[in-house]
């Protein structure tokens, strides 16, 4: 996990790499391009509370997909710490001498506005600018978000002010409110897994679905049906128990592909949740339930027409 040369970095555990790592990732690259410097992000591969308390901790992007994404805004290198209790145990000064100085080769730290590292978790950022004077690290603030568009469109989250942040995204999910969600992220959230064989309940009254077998370590929104897409391909998903068939199965990921037919099985499949329809209900039939789903695909796709119609007739 050794860098060669000096390098500009930022640690953090960068969970769902939205729009405030994503700002800040910005200000990293671009004091490294100006300085002639690589970009660095420093990272785990598992939420230290979880490494400490054995605690499953679910996440917004597990390890493959934050990867992606953090290569996907232009830094040079990804770093993945592996913590562990003896990490734990370094303060802050500690971990920036002998992690990020003596293995990493970083010179320069770019910090978040509510980054902190270490066990001394009380530290502050002049005490990380004092570390660094006496470790050879020079230590900037990230600068203040200001992207002001971004600031109004959060007021739908319940906070006017502060920046997209981790947990804010974790518990719009924990509601079903993926569009206020994806605001934050920049992004739709989406579902990534093979699909795998169900019980095909679904084919014999017309809405042939495909289950998506998902990282266990993934956050899954809030139980309910979802307008969702797949490429350039709507159709609409369904997290529950399929109450309307004893309810006593085991969580599942089903989404239905309109105008599809073909074999999906084994495939990676990646499903953004664009905007919740309702909750998961029983109905009293499997033909009750398949009126609802007729009427669930056309709303899907009146709102759909309103949207293209509001795109063009706007731009």
């Amino acid at each position: 996990m050794n860098t060669k040369s000096p390098c500009i970095a930022a640690i953090g555990m960068f969970d769902g790499v939205h729009r405030g790592h994503q700002y800040l990732l910005g200000q990293l690259t671009a004091e490294a391009r100006s300085q002639n410097l690589s970009a660095v992000v420093v990272t785990f591969a598992l939420p230290p509370r979880q490494i400490l308390t054995g605690k499953p901790s679910p996440m917004l992007t597990p390890l493959n997909e934050k990867l992606a994404l953090l290569q996907q805004t232009g830094v040079d290198q990804v770093v993945v710490l592996p913590f562990d209790k003896q990490m734990a145990r370094l303060t802050s000064r500690q971990f920036m001498a002998q992690v990020l100085k003596e293995q990493l080769c970083v010179s320069q730290l770019i910090v978040g506005y509510d980054n902190r590292f270490g066990s001394d978790r009380d530290a502050t950022f002049a005490d990380y600018a004092a570390y660094g004077r006496e470790t050879g690290i020079t230590v900037r603030q990230c600068e203040a978000w200001d992207d002001y568009a971004a600031i109004g469109e959060t007021r739908k989250a319940g906070d006017p002010s502060a920046p997209p942040s981790s947990s804010a995204i974790r518990r719009l999910l924990a509601e079903g409110k993926v569009e206020e969600a994806s605001v934050l992220l920049g992004r739709p959230y989406s579902l990534c897994g093979k699909v795998v064989t169900g019980r095909q309940e679904g084919r014999k009254i017309g809405f042939p679905t495909a289950n998506i077998d998902v990282d266990s370590s993934k956050l899954i929104p809030k139980a309910g049906a979802y307008a969702a897409r797949t490429g350039n391909r709507l159709g609409m998903l369904n997290i529950g128990t399929r109450p309307t068939y004893n309810g006593n199965n085991p969580l599942s990921i089903e989404f239905h592909i309109f105008d599809f037919s073909g074999d999906l099985y084994g495939q990676q499949m990646n499903v953004e949740l664009l905007w919740r329809l309702r909750d998961e209900q029983r109905f009293e039939s499997p033909e009750a339930l398949r009126r609802q789903l007729e009427a669930d695909r056309e709303s899907i796709k009146v709102e759909k027409t309103l949207l293209c119609h509001y795109v063009k007739k706007n731009t």
